[in-house]
């Protein structure tokens, strides 16, 4: 952690709605006047897509289904936990990007499926904003959650998780049902051993709960809007959390535990720009007075 050059962390599995958050955070950031430096977990990853396509296959052939992106092997988490130490130390640290598609290939130069080369960040940001999925890992081959200064968990039920990823990646990448199932399933143990236990260590959680079935997750016509659902809010620490404030501005919400508040699915931006703004600006305060 660091108060000169803080980072702020937000981590979630494939399909969880980190993007959401990164947009809450993005509206903060304009409004206050913080000039965030962008980190995508994305450009962590070992292989391009092609070479993910082949070390996948590989790793079949060796009879063990279970290489993903959620997992080590599948990152350079030692490389992600060196970016945030040279941010921390001096506001430093090499990037890349990982290109989605033709939209992102058009405005940074390289392939679909393909990362831009490394670069070093450019100086004189306020802070660095990570979105991805190991925010919060810690294993024997790196400790990324030590220099994280904020932690956010973004967390669907799973049976919501998988139903946005099954969208997703069939709407807009065009895969089919089976290879899909064919991906969640194969991440299934990097999921339990390495995507969950971060939870744990947020300092806030976000978990959108449906209010409708999504019993069999695999013949969902749609996704559950916003207004069919709840999200939970728990805080690691309540201490300095204005609760009353909370529950007055976010209606119809209630607490279900000392440290839980519960909010309607559509109010859940509100309430990320109500209690991160002056996460936010404590951080900023803590950097000016340094």
């Amino acid at each position: 952690m660091s108060r000169r050059h803080p980072i702020i962390a937000v981590t979630g599995s494939s399909g969880a709605g980190t993007t959401t958050v990164m947009k809450s955070f993005a509206h903060i950031f304009r409004r206050e006047g913080v000039k965030a430096q962008i980190v995508e977990g994305d450009a962590f990853h070992r292989h391009d897509r092609a070479a993910m396509r082949e070390a996948v296959r590989a790793s079949e052939a060796e009879g063990a289904n279970y290489l993903s992106h959620f997992g080590p092997e599948g990152n350079l988490l030692p490389r992600l936990a060196q970016c945030f130490a040279d941010y921390g130390r001096g506001g430093g640290g090499e990037i890349r990007k990982y290109v989605h598609d033709e939209d992102e290939a058009a405005v940074h130069g390289a392939a679909p499926g393909c990362f831009t080369p490394w670069r070093p960040i450019e100086p004189g940001s306020d802070l660095l904003f990570y979105e991805g999925l190991h925010g919060g890992y810690v294993g024997p081959d790196a400790d990324i959650a030590q220099h994280v200064d904020l932690l956010i968990g973004v967390v669907p039920i799973i049976n919501l998780e998988w139903i946005q990823k099954l969208h997703r990646d069939g709407t807009l990448r065009g895969y089919s049902k089976e290879a899909i199932t064919e991906t969640i399933l194969r991440r299934m143990p990097d999921y339990v051993n390495h995507i969950c236990p971060q939870f744990s260590r947020t300092h806030v959680n976000f978990q959108r709960v449906p209010t409708v079935d999504t019993s069999n997750p695999f013949i969902a016509a749609d996704i559950p809007s916003a207004d069919e659902s709840m999200v939970v809010i728990r805080f690691a620490d309540p201490k300095g959390i204005d609760f009353p404030y909370l529950l007055s501005m976010l209606q119809n919400s209630w607490m279900s535990r000392p440290n839980n508040i519960v909010v309607p699915g559509g109010k859940m931006g509100l309430a990320m720009q109500l209690i991160f703004t002056p996460m936010v600006l404590r951080l900023m305060d803590l950097k000016r007075r340094i």
